[in-house]
């Protein structure tokens, strides 16, 4: 069991910032950073949170830090689907709707996909049924070969897009669960050989679908000052397309919803 100021050191770290970096960025002393890293003071729960800010923690971290010094989280966690989070899922609706023709989802820390819009159907219809049983992972079903491996033309470059983005995840916040996934689906080996397009501003995804090669690439968008772990933990995929021919696909009628 970790005390508050080793877990506010290890953080200090993964941050790579000295003790005088967090203390100026924090407008506090180094000193008192040192003395509650050590242990040598007990930081009120408005300090812990202060040094957090500066340190980006997570909000689920965020309430560890808390537990840790003796005081309650500060920071709830409820379920999406809850009467409280009514507010919140109708935006994420409205996103996702707003989005169509065009494929959009919703997906936690954890890239399990909690939400999409009418235009992602069609491609669950080429997947196993047992990869669409919950949770459904966007890792998984993106690499898995019951999943969309068959269809995606660029497969490597996908995989590469995937492993730099939960590398730089894992950076940020450790999650046992994740680097499990990552260990699953995405660690390196000899043959693969897949490299950055250099010609192109993104790396699209190419998909082999419906008699056509639609190339995709997406953008991702969180909320910006959430104050529930749900909220702070879950983002909005969504996918446009790369060239005229693709989007004609969506636009068609019948097709993207």
């Amino acid at each position: 069991m970790y005390t508050v100021g080793e877990l506010l050191r290890q953080w200090r770290q993964r941050r790579r910032l000295s003790q005088l970096d967090l203390a100026i960025a924090a407008d506090v002393s180094a000193r008192h950073v040192s003395l509650v890293e050590t242990g040598k003071s007990n930081p009120s729960a408005d300090m812990i949170l202060r040094l957090a800010a500066q340190l980006d923690v997570p909000l689920r971290d965020r309430n560890r830090l808390l537990l840790a010094a003796g005081f309650a989280p500060r920071y709830s966690e409820r379920p999406l689907d809850g009467d409280a989070m009514t507010a919140a899922r109708d935006a994420l609706e409205r996103v996702l709707t707003a989005h169509e023709p065009y494929p959009a989802l919703v997906f936690d820390r954890r890239w399990n996909i909690v939400m999409t819009n009418r235009a992602v159907d069609p491609f669950f219809a080429h997947v196993a049924p047992e990869l669409l049983q919950p949770p459904i992972n966007l890792v998984r079903l993106g690499l898995d070969p019951r999943g969309f491996a068959p269809m995606v033309v660029n497969l490597a470059d996908v995989r590469a897009v995937f492993r730099t983005r939960i590398t730089r995840q894992l950076a940020t916040a450790p999650d046992a669960e994740l680097t499990a996934l990552y260990e699953e689906l995405l660690a390196p080996d000899t043959e693969d050989t897949s490299h950055p397009i250099e010609s192109e501003v993104v790396i699209p995804m190419v998909i082999r679908f419906d008699g056509r090669e639609l190339r995709l690439f997406s953008t991702i968008t969180t909320f910006g000052t959430p104050l529930d772990i749900t909220l702070d933990e879950v983002a909005i995929e969504s996918y446009y397309p790369a060239d005229r021919e693709s989007a004609a696909y969506f636009t068609d009628s019948g097709n993207g919803g």
